[in-house]
């Protein structure tokens, strides 16, 4: 008698695929397209998505950066100011909502009525990136020329990009009540004042997370109709949620959702594709072993099993065996600096601040 499951492929049966390789799973089977050294890739999203910057750069594949700093600028100095971290320095985009906002801002077609934040010290704040400039803006003009700057910037990597990585973080997020603008954390914590009749809470579920991306996948379309993009659910947990539920319901609900999503517009969208790194980091397979102490920090070992597979399935003419991988990865100064202070640049640890 034969069925559905008759000489499954060994990837179909748990037995084969986890039980039997522990560790040494492997949950990719068929990635359907490859970066060549010649595709400039950008990469944005959560926190998470910090650690593929350097090892795209230093595996030698053209991680694109359209806002560098100036030359005169001490090394020290441009890492403190995000310069190098990101194509541009639009900071941590956590969700899909943020991702279209900032499309639709640099291109003109959205202007948020709340554009300027203060700090304690009376600081300019740029309300979505509140973290990107240390201490803030001096003064308006200086917030506004390096806005202008930056939004110029990222219509390059956008037009310019063969490949975006985009790492879904979050389902939470604060928006304006009036315009809909979503900020990357919540009014009042990391520049600005939280008034409950002008900032609302929303917990995106499938449909709104599915719209947003296929709203910015046929916009992009418009500007960049080359452009492949890999989305990737970042395994980090959430650092605080603002529903009356224990953090652990809310992130398995965020991750789940988010999950969901991706594979929704995946199966839809041609030239869209899964890496499944929040599968290699919490899956059983890993036992644990790929989170620090805190049970929320992805440690050195995680971050090198994901790049590892990425390298293997996704980059062109590389596998995990190569000598960079093993040596110019860990050496390269843009990594050694994220194992520093990656979680220092995550905006969402400004939801819990430290007594």
């Amino acid at each position: 008698m034969t069925h559905p499951y008759s000489g499954a492929a060994p990837h179909r049966l748990w037995r084969k695929s986890v039980s039997a390789l522990g560790s040494g799973t492997d949950p990719v089977v068929d990635f359907p397209f490859r970066i060549s050294r010649d595709d400039k890739v950008v990469a944005a999203g959560s926190c998470f998505a910090q650690h593929i910057s350097g090892r795209l750069r230093a595996n030698g594949y053209d991680f694109l950066v359209t806002e560098p700093p100036h030359p005169l600028l001490p090394p020290e100095i441009a890492q403190a100011y995000n310069y190098g971290r990101f194509s541009a320095r639009y900071g941590n985009i956590y969700t899909a909502r943020q991702l279209l906002q900032l499309l639709r801002r640099v291109y003109g077609r959205f202007s948020p009525l709340e554009d300027v934040w203060f700090n304690d010290e009376e600081a300019l704040i740029d309300p979505f990136r509140p973290q990107i400039q240390p201490g803030g803006f001096a003064s308006l003009e200086e917030y506004r020329c390096d806005r202008d700057q930056h939004f110029s910037a990222v219509r390059r990597a956008i037009e310019s990009m063969d490949v975006l990585i985009f790492t879904l973080g979050l389902t939470e997020c604060w928006e304006h009540r009036v315009d809909g603008a979503v900020f990357p954390v919540c009014p009042g914590t990391a520049g600005g004042c939280f008034n409950p009749s002008t900032h609302s809470f929303r917990n995106q579920d499938v449909a709104e997370v599915v719209s947003d991306l296929t709203s910015f996948l046929q916009e992009l379309s418009e500007v960049n109709a080359r452009a492949r993009i890999i989305l990737t659910v970042s395994p980090v947990p959430l650092v605080a949620t603002a529903e009356d539920q224990h953090v652990l319901l809310a992130t398995v609900y965020s991750k789940s959702v988010l999950r969901v999503a991706a594979e929704t517009v995946a199966r839809r969208v041609t030239g869209v594709a899964y890496f499944p790194s929040y599968e290699i980091i919490t899956g059983p397979q890993a036992r644990g072993a790929y989170f620090a102490d805190d049970l929320r920090s992805v440690t050195e070992a995680g971050v090198d099993r994901v790049m590892n597979l990425f390298f293997d399935h996704v980059a062109e003419g590389q596998s995990s065996s190569d000598p960079t991988l093993s040596g110019v990865s860990r050496d390269d100064h843009y990594t050694i600096h994220a194992r520093e202070v990656i979680d220092a640049l995550c905006d969402e640890f400004a939801l819990d601040a430290q007594d």
